[in-house]
């Protein structure tokens, strides 16, 4: 059982636009494209697609036991997601617009590449927590949470994982166009914050 129409679309709505919006995971890929090749890049977005399916799979777990020891709980992540997502919102609308960089790690070869991908998305925190904040506001409760939250965060994973392909493949033209034009970043940053802040707001009052 998927979540409503309408909250299916808004899901895949918001998930599109937060997968082509330039953040680390994309940097990070751009940046190994950039010093590997587009088949170390590629490698490197397979890579953090397996450790971002962790973090679904943990957390669709995770979420499935607290829904289950107390409906009220459900609804207090819900609503704590909801109030992380505004807080996301407002630090990327602060931020400022200097421009982007990865840190500068070694990689040879796509196995390694692959790898430390795998590393880089399963070891971040903040993974962990933008899935338990973004999909539990499109999860029914009174479906089967565990499901929902595997069938959703696979497509997040996977749009993520396509924006990222495309990332390695014109590393070159989309690097340069970041770094040379403020004004992008700046538009890039309005639009990703002020998504975020109406995201947070809506699912909270829904």
């Amino acid at each position: 059982m998927l979540p409503t129409p309408t909250n299916f679309l808004l899901f895949l709505s918001a998930a599109l636009i937060l997968a082509v919006t330039p953040g680390p995971g994309i940097f990070y890929v751009m940046t190994r494209s950039l010093k590997g090749g587009r088949a170390e890049g590629i490698a490197s977005a397979l890579g953090t697609a397996v450790g971002g399916m962790g973090h679904v799979l943990a957390a669709a777990l995770g979420l499935s036991v607290i829904l289950a020891t107390s409906a009220v709980a459900f609804h207090v992540v819900k609503y704590a997601g909801a109030a992380y997502l505004v807080y996301l919102g407002i630090k990327t609308l602060m931020s400022d617009d200097a421009s982007p960089h990865a840190d500068a790690v070694v990689v040879t070869g796509s196995r390694r590449a692959f790898s430390q991908g795998i590393a880089v998305e399963l070891f971040n925190p903040k993974t962990a927590l933008f899935f338990l904040a973004f999909i539990p506001q499109f999860v029914d409760p009174a479906g089967i949470v565990s499901f929902q939250f595997m069938a959703l965060g696979t497509i997040s994973v996977l749009l993520n994982t396509g924006a990222d392909f495309v990332v390695a493949t014109l590393a070159g033209p989309i690097g340069e166009r970041l770094q040379a034009s403020r004004r992008l970043r700046t538009r890039q940053r309005l639009f990703t914050g002020s998504g975020l802040i109406a995201l947070g707001s809506y699912v909270a009052i829904d």
